[in-house]
């Protein structure tokens, strides 16, 4: 009996390290630009991955033909959504502002986008993942993909050396 659980419990570990191996990177990936954080310093998207694979793995067993990838993305897309809506507009650990290629997205129009864009969840998928109404999820990623195509303009920069008129 120990011996088939011993068995069992070396080939879940097994199974979900080739998991990992393969699907880890993407999964990075699709967090750091939910956080838009970027690439080499991203210790939010991590620990979201982390968080991930360790639901994924805790419920590896009842998964019965789901795709684990799917579990996982779901999972992380979750716990974003969670903490992002509660902290939204508040700075975190010490970071002024988010300065990933998302960055000029709020956080649900990054979720939605990753989702619908890069993830290529259908928008009813989406929609239910998130309970929204699947329209308000085209809405949602079309604004995004507005802003990104057409970013927000800052300030004008100061011109060196210029003379101001006096009134």
């Amino acid at each position: 009996m120990r011996q088939r659980q011993a068995s069992q419990s070396a080939r879940r570990a097994r199974e979900f390290e080739a998991f990992v191996a393969g699907a880890a990177g993407r999964l990075l990936h699709a967090a750091t630009l939910l956080t838009a954080e970027p690439p080499d310093d991203n210790p939010r998207a991590r620990r979201l991955l982390t968080l991930a694979l360790a639901h994924t793995y805790a419920c590896w067993d009842r998964l019965r033909g789901e795709d684990p990838y799917d579990r996982a993305r779901q999972h992380l897309a979750l716990r974003f959504a969670h903490g992002a809506w509660r902290r939204h507009g508040i700075l975190l650990g010490g970071r002024t502002h988010p300065s990933g290629p998302l960055s000029h997205l709020t956080p649900q129009e990054r979720l939605v986008l990753v989702l619908r864009l890069y993830e290529g969840v259908a928008e009813e998928q989406a929609a239910a993942l998130l309970g929204l109404p699947t329209e308000r999820v085209r809405t949602i990623c079309d604004r995004a993909t507005t802003t990104l195509l057409h970013p927000p303009r800052g300030p004008a920069p100061a011109v060196v050396g210029a003379k101001v008129a006096a009134s």
